[in-house]
């Protein structure tokens, strides 16, 4: 295999196969992108096994054929040469780069391309296409709420499934529970649903455009994007997601109205002397004021006093200050509602005005 290139094209789309590999071993084929020159164009592909990742640049192609290099390397040797044309030629067991404006060239060892592992596919008409802005801004407003608990499997990932009115996404962690719809129904088909493990869903995020559509397809065990020419797959998590609609309330009594960025701004300094196990915060509500502290330790305490909008009787909230930051950094309006009846029972933090997201945050014990 031999090929010619632009430095930076490669670079672009082999630090992005980077991302998708996680074993770090030279020794293991996973760690390793594959890349086939054919017809003028190189096919790139990468893996962690639950993750799969395809796409093709144009190169020019002096002889076809493929193989494996381990990718943490070509990362360094793409990032080290100046931007110009480079040559990539395969010798035997080995792939030689060389920029065409400097006496240097790197050489790597290769793993056939036979032992690279089969990246599962669908056929095109089983794809369905929404807008890609819509989808992004389902991914923010739900992914950080995803358990870490990987005894609690069914919760490592976001829930996603047809509704009658829309698309819907849920994540929760047992705390707290993120969820928005968003009323896209053309053209998308009838689906089981599905949980999506979050780390593809952060690729697109990073890496996806705002213009657009994106393309997606679901099967019994996997998820297909594509966006742009990159194709994305991924092993779809097993088991049941918990019922979400048993936690959202039906109605809730009182309404506390507030400046998002002002309460983000009282938490930053606040949060200097909470405890960081427990992340425990206090919410104090009064007429027409919000008291955010944190507990008095022997090191100090922390208390700021904000402006609201609350007619209800003076009461007290914890809540982990990372619950309550994390969906006011995704909520994009100027001000926000908070909902509650009872303290210890749920707040949902939502926008005001309404919109088709929400949060829903368990309190912790004020004593």
């Amino acid at each position: 295999m031999k090929f010619v290139c632009e430095k930076n094209a490669l670079q672009r789309e082999i630090a992005f196969a980077q991302e998708i590999i996680s074993s770090k071993s030279a020794m293991s084929v996973v760690s390793n992108v594959y890349l086939e020159a054919r017809e003028g164009s190189l096919l790139i592909r990468a893996t962690d096994i639950k993750i799969g990742f395809e796409t093709r640049m144009p190169v020019e192609v002096q002889e076809e054929g493929s193989l494996t290099v381990f990718c943490d390397k070509l990362t360094g040797i793409l990032a080290s040469i100046p931007e110009g044309t480079i040559e990539v030629d395969q010798k035997d067991a080995k792939v030689v780069i060389k920029p065409s404006f400097k006496k240097a060239q790197f050489s790597l060892k290769t793993i056939g391309s036979e032992q690279f592992p089969q990246l599962p596919d669908i056929d095109d008409d089983k794809y369905f296409s929404i807008p890609i802005a819509d989808f992004k801004d389902m991914i923010g407003q739900t992914i950080f709420a995803v358990s870490d608990d990987e005894t609690r499997y069914f919760m490592n990932g976001v829930y996603l499934e047809r509704a009658q009115d829309g698309l819907v996404m849920v994540a929760t962690d047992g705390r707290r529970l993120a969820y928005i719809k968003r009323g896209i129904v053309e053209g998308v088909p009838e689906f089981k649903g599905v949980i999506i493990p979050p780390k593809l869903l952060s690729v697109v995020l990073h890496r996806a455009g705002n213009e657009g559509q994106i393309d997606l397809a679901v099967s019994d065990k996997n998820l297909f994007v594509k966006f742009g020419q990159y194709r994305l797959s991924t092993v779809l998590i097993e088991g049941q997601f918990p019922n979400y609609q048993k936690v959202v309330p039906e109605s809730q009594k009182y309404t506390v109205s507030v400046k998002r960025q002002d309460v983000i701004d009282a938490l930053k300094r606040v949060s200097i002397f909470v405890e960081q196990k427990s992340r425990r915060t206090f919410f104090a509500l009064s007429a027409d004021k919000l008291v955010i502290s944190s507990e008095e330790t022997e090191i100090g305490t922390a208390r700021e006093e904000i402006l609201c909008a609350y007619e209800g009787p003076e009461a007290v909230i914890a809540m982990n200050y990372k619950y309550i930051e994390d969906p006011l950094r995704a909520i994009s309006t100027e001000d926000i509602s908070m909902r509650f009846t009872e303290t210890s029972r749920a707040v949902t933090v939502a926008p005001d005005p309404e919109s088709d997201y929400f949060h829903i945050l368990m309190p912790m014990q004020v004593d």
